[in-house]
């Protein structure tokens, strides 16, 4: 089979791609150009790109890079600092997974005769079995599980997507790249967005790009208690940087109200909420979905609100708008808008689908 590996010059696309190349298949890597400004963190740096060539060529790999740099600001940046204007929390790594490498990324692949586009994501593909279609489930190592960030996954992309490292612990990618000398298996793994840098950070990024204002931050029954430098940066769930009084316990944001240039704070039970609506929503199989229309509810299932977080059970109910509500079977904390919410069957092995928060 002829596959097209995207290498970001890290451990794990590095091995996907040196299992794929064992495994006997026709294996080119590619790099993603998308990032053109400052950046120090993340995938996008020219040592990235530098280790990627390398990795290739240490295993005799033809590597080549592809500019998506106008997608990438059209796709990932511009709804980023949108997103802040609205006072959401974007995910910009979940949305370049949706427009970049399993969508520009896989369609070139697939104009350029490649049979599957791999990652070195931390998931994995099962194909249809028992009825069903194909499947999305967790990484074998739960620690560094991925499948949140790809809960958008339709049949058409999983069909043709590859994902070699999700079988394998993340202990046993490094020992495998470092038994094959390469250069990335002792690298550390990027934890961050690639085009906010760590010298100057979201604000600055942020700041350069669109207006940011202070706000006033107030209690649940309209009390001041301070001010924050911009109202945009605030995210729901926040407890620092919020100008309170001094000697009173932190408090929680509980919203964000842009417009009015106003964040209203509370304790922990004011943050609890009994339901989370989700927009966007995209089933990951069609027999799921159908299941759950005529049914009109999906449960019990568990919901994942965070890369890492922990699944809560819950019922998914659908609205005639097309919106998902998550009928929390405790209360649970109310999710920043804009996060991903990622529903699993009961097992807590399977991506049923996911959304954003409303």
């Amino acid at each position: 089979m002829k596959v097209l590996v995207a290498m970001s010059g890290g451990v794990d696309s590095s091995v996907a791609a040196a299992l794929l190349r064992d495994a006997g298949h026709e294996v080119v890597g590619v790099t993603m150009k998308l990032w053109g400004g400052e950046s120090d963190t993340g995938c996008c740096s020219v040592a990235d790109v530098d280790d990627a060539r390398r990795v290739a060529q240490q295993l005799g790999l033809d590597h080549v890079v592809f500019n998506f740099g106008d997608d990438f600001a059209a796709h990932v940046v511009e709804p980023y600092l949108e997103a802040h204007v609205a006072g959401q929390t974007p995910n910009p790594c979940v949305e370049c997974n949706r427009h970049l490498k399993f969508a520009r990324l896989a369609e070139r692949a697939e104009q350029l005769g490649f049979d599957a586009l791999a990652t070195g994501h931390h998931a994995r593909v099962a194909p249809p079995a028992d009825g069903r279609g194909w499947r999305l489930g967790r990484g074998v190592d739960r620690a560094k599980d991925q499948s949140y960030v790809l809960h958008m996954l339709g049949q058409r992309d999983l069909a043709r997507t590859l994902l070699p490292v999700g079988q394998l612990r993340k202990a046993e990618v490094r020992a495998r790249a470092a038994a094959l000398g390469l250069r990335t298996a002792g690298k550390a793994d990027s934890q961050d967005v690639c085009f906010i840098t760590s010298q100057h950070g979201r604000r600055a990024f942020v700041g350069t790009r669109r207006p940011l204002h202070p706000g006033t931050v107030v209690d649940t029954g309209g009390r001041r208690l301070g001010e924050v430098p911009a109202v945009e940066l605030v995210t729901v769930g926040q407890r620092k940087g919020l100008g309170g009084p001094g000697g009173e316990p932190a408090r929680y944001v509980v919203d964000v109200d842009v417009p009015a240039r106003r964040v209203t704070v509370g304790w922990h039970d004011d943050l609890l909420v009994e339901e989370q609506d989700a927009l966007a929503w995209r089933w990951v199989d069609g027999v799921i979905e159908d299941a759950v229309l005529a049914a009109g509810t999906a449960g019990p299932v568990l919901v994942q609100v965070s890369a890492h977080g922990r699944p809560r059970p819950a019922t998914l109910v659908l609205a005639d708008s097309g919106v998902v509500t998550v009928r929390w079977h405790d209360r649970e904390r109310r999710v920043a808008p804009g996060q991903s919410v990622v529903a699993y069957d009961r097992t807590d092995e399977l991506v049923l689908g996911g959304g954003l928060a409303a």
